[in-house]
């Protein structure tokens, strides 16, 4: 008998999340230089970190030495002047998909189900199976969210509907009076997880204010992430805003000191810096106008997007891929989100833009 075959069988059925390809993998694959490679994989921020967050992290690494402040006080102080809400209904992760495992963990349980989109981010299936729930895939529309058709897959057992806005990998965007409508239709036992990893690059237009909704619905849980806009990928830190009850259930299966001090004292320095989520912001929708110019010049079909990247379709995508590859440039296959003719690139700085496309090119000829 194998020691893995007394694991339980929902958990030996999941497949591990595969992560964007690392530029020292790619380095060490094709045998080229680190600095000569472009990563547009991941959706990061090509600006990096801001300055202050930058100046936090590095005076935080001082007191190294101890344990960081597991009710990350100063950070939600932080984020209740900025949101208008109390600590009660907040909950610090390791990133957002600490949130999204935090709330599946809470609500979740074998002969329980989670409704999710097809072609939404990989870890509502992850985070469902691993509890041993059953995972209900709505099929999409127009490669985003059906609302009408998740509210009506929603079962006695179902506890937790996953939600993206915008959506990840496909960048499709909810209006906020949908969401607001879908709210009012789901039963107030059913926890709806709004995923807004990517809510900093919305345009003026598209804004909705998500976190007043919570007096009206105790059954939202807002989650974000200091990973994008903010450009802290790397030191992960996610936070989810939500009824005080939800927030509580959440804080009582997080682990201690989930998130290290240096993050902590950068997401809070972050989140003061608001010439550098614009700066951001601007350089995010410059890009998109560049990459959008070349899709249409090579007569690619795109998918419109609202966050810091683009899905556009090449056909031979595997192929593609590795001719990108070759030439020191990385994006995303999809192939696992449903999607395999489809590539997903992350906007980054004009010059990285540039040499995307021109690589692009040259793979297509």
């Amino acid at each position: 008998m194998s020691i893995a075959s007394l694991a339980p069988d929902y958990i030996r059925a999941i497949m591990a999340y595969q992560p964007g390809k690392p530029i020292s993998e790619l380095a060490r694959e094709m045998g080229i230089a680190e600095e000569s490679i472009v990563k547009l994989a991941s959706n990061e921020n090509p600006l990096g970190m801001s300055v202050r967050a930058r100046d936090a992290a590095i005076t935080a690494i001082g007191e190294i030495s101890r344990y960081p402040d597991g009710g990350a006080f100063a950070l939600k102080k932080a984020l209740c002047a900025r949101f208008g809400v109390e600590p009660a209904q907040l909950v610090i992760g390791n990133g957002s998909n600490d949130i999204l495992e935090l709330a599946s963990q809470a609500f979740l349980a074998p002969g329980l189900s989670a409704v999710y989109s097809r072609h939404a981010f990989a870890v509502y299936p992850l985070a469902t199976n691993a509890r041993g729930a059953r995972g209900i895939e709505v099929a999409a529309k127009n490669f985003g969210h059906d609302l009408d058709a998740m509210a009506a897959a929603i079962e006695p057992q179902t506890r937790v509907v996953f939600i993206a806005n915008p959506n990840n990998p496909t960048g499709t965007f909810v209006p906020g009076a949908e969401l607001e409508a879908f709210l009012a239709k789901v039963p107030r036992h059913v926890l709806v997880v709004l995923d807004e990893a990517y809510t900093e690059y919305l345009a003026p237009e598209q804004r909705y204010d998500s976190i007043a909704w919570l007096a009206r619905f105790p059954n939202l849980l807002v989650s974000r992430t200091f990973s994008k806009a903010y450009g802290l990928a790397g030191l992960r830190v996610g936070y989810a805003i939500a009824h005080p009850e939800v927030a509580d259930l959440m804080n009582r299966v997080r682990q201690p000191f989930n998130v290290s001090s240096v993050a902590l004292a950068a997401a809070e320095a972050a989140l003061d810096d608001d010439e550098f989520l614009a700066r951001s912001a601007e350089v995010n929708r410059r890009g998109m106008v560049q990459l959008v110019a070349a899709f249409r010049e090579l007569g690619l079909e795109w998918i419109p997007s609202a966050g810091n990247f683009v899905t556009f379709k090449v056909g031979d995508a595997i192929g593609v891929n590795q001719a990108l590859l070759r030439q020191g440039v990385i994006v995303r296959p999809i192939a696992a989100y449903g999607m395999p003719h489809w590539l997903r690139v992350s906007i980054g700085l004009p010059e990285e833009n540039a040499r995307f496309i021109e690589a692009l090119r040259q793979a297509l000829a």
